[in-house]
């Protein structure tokens, strides 16, 4: 018997390694487009996206107008499309096995469910059971606990039969509002400290390699 049968995953930087590889890269191109003269640097960016998040990034950092944010969408839109970004080693033997086991694998994230369905075909040669992604809408995005009433409504679930993985803040603050156990996906966030401080001071479980999790996950009980 599965520990959680539903594991509810983050996509960039839990499952794949997207940040420095697409949406740093995608936003740096987009202030040399909005914001000419103007940086971020690396580390800064994965910083403010942890907290208060990249929407505060964008409008009250940059500056962004409405449509200035719709310019930077498809940017990033497009990039996202021409790259792919790598997954964690051990990923695909821990997704593959929570559903070879009859577990459910669902995502939550503020990535597009294309890129998302893309990434786990490619990777993976699977696809996720239900996915949350940018196209929920305002309000119903993670922090939002709706994916997780969603999942529990759909699939008859408890709070305690969902593990959620992220590596930011959002997730978990929607898994606590929802008393669901969250997991820091640590592996992630190697190069800022400053977040995997945050975690450790507030999260049960801080992971720093996906064998730590898929351990977890199947253990023995």
């Amino acid at each position: 018997m599965l520990n959680y049968p539903c594991l509810i995953l983050d996509h960039d930087d839990t499952v794949v390694r997207s940040e420095a590889t697409v949406n740093y890269p995608s936003f740096c191109a987009a202030l040399e487009v909005l914001r000419p003269g103007q940086t971020i640097a690396l580390n800064d960016f994965t910083q403010h996206c942890f907290s208060p998040g990249f929407q505060d990034l964008c409008y009250r950092y940059f500056g962004f107008s409405d449509a200035e944010m719709d310019i930077q969408f498809h940017m990033w839109l497009n990039y996202v499309r021409a790259h792919v970004p790598p997954a964690f080693d051990g990923m695909a033997e821990l997704i593959r096995r929570q559903q070879a086991e009859g577990g459910l694998v669902c995502v939550v994230s503020h990535s597009m469910e294309e890129n998302i369905l893309r990434d786990y075909q490619t990777h993976f040669g699977t696809q996720p059971d239900a996915i949350f992604g940018w196209e929920c809408g305002d309000g119903k995005r993670k922090p939002s606990p709706y994916p997780l009433d969603v999942i529990m409504e759909r699939y008859g679930l408890n709070p305690n039969q969902l593990l959620m993985v992220d590596d930011l803040k959002p997730g978990l603050d929607m898994a606590d509002s929802r008393g669901v156990d969250f997991v820091f996906a640590g592996w992630g966030r190697t190069n800022v400290p400053q977040v995997a401080e945050y975690m450790e001071l507030h999260c049960k479980h801080c992971f720093y390699a996906v064998r730590e999790l898929y351990d977890f996950l199947f253990a023995e009980t």
